[in-house]
């Protein structure tokens, strides 16, 4: 009877630990891929927000001309990368092409993780992954990129020119800058996943959008707060990073309305 009972448990398991060993292959092939192009992931992506002809920068310098707020145009890059381990660079070398892996393969992730859910899904709700990788993977990779080209240069710009003192000379790690250029990006990635999220909680029944507008002022204060820390100290700037965030929050208030489980009403005779 023990054994009866064991033996679905034991079949999840191998099923987890197989859709998992494949995930893991996917990750490391894209990780080889980013290794052998080290001058595309490096110099060409990780590198390029502490130069100033950083597409952000020429951008946010030519918005500056048309609303007349200085601040915005970023001339000045203050940094100055150190390695002080002898294998330091082999180290980020793996590191980074690892987390890169993981950005580029997402998609597949997504595709083993639906794989291994699916069992427990119904016939009309497994006909959904095609939609559900697809716009989970738009949304990751949008989330990605609105990291790297606004929070990332925005945090370059801010933590690089700001000084408590002129005593102090800033040499900084370079694995302390591409370790905080990663997750920023993969920070941004999993935030653009909420409305995801907050469908499979809605169908769920745990969250609700009456729950989500009674909040909706404390998200905004916080969203306002994580914006001005990594924001130049004006409102245009604020603003620039506070919008696209505040939008993912409504999307989600409304995705949590139309994916709220439909009540079942019986009508007695």
């Amino acid at each position: 009877m023990t054994k009866e009972k064991s033996m679905p448990f034991l079949h999840h398991l191998s099923a987890l630990r197989k859709h998992l060993i494949r995930a893991s292959l996917g990750v490391i092939i894209a990780g080889i891929v980013a290794f052998v192009f080290r001058e595309v992931l490096f110099d060409g992506l990780l590198l390029a927000p502490k130069s100033p002809d950083f597409i952000s920068y020429r951008v946010l310098c030519l918005l500056s001309e048309m609303t007349e707020i200085r601040s915005l145009c970023i001339e000045n890059i203050n940094i100055e990368l150190l390695n002080s381990k002898m294998a330091g660079q082999f180290s980020l070398h793996i590191s980074l092409s690892l987390i890169a892996g993981i950005v580029f393969s997402f998609p597949f992730i997504l595709k083993e993780i639906w794989a291994f859910v699916s069992p427990g899904l119904t016939t009309k709700e497994r006909e959904k992954s095609v939609a559900f990788i697809s716009i989970s993977s738009l949304l990751f990779f949008l989330g990605a990129a609105f990291g790297y080209f606004l929070i990332v240069p925005l945090s370059v710009q801010f933590l690089s020119n700001y000084i408590v003192s002129d005593q102090i000379i800033n040499f900084i790690e370079t694995s302390s800058y591409l370790s905080t250029i990663a997750s920023i990006i993969l920070a941004c990635g999993f935030l653009f996943e909420l409305p995801i999220v907050i469908y499979f909680l809605s169908r769920a029944g745990l969250v609700t959008p009456a729950f989500m507008k009674t909040y909706r002022r404390h998200a905004w204060i916080i969203i306002l707060i994580i914006s001005s820390i990594i924001t130049p100290p004006d409102i245009f700037s604020q603003v620039i990073v506070s919008i696209p965030v505040a939008l993912l929050y409504e999307l989600s208030v409304f995705i949590s309305k139309i994916a709220q489980p439909k009540k079942i009403i019986i009508n007695e005779a």
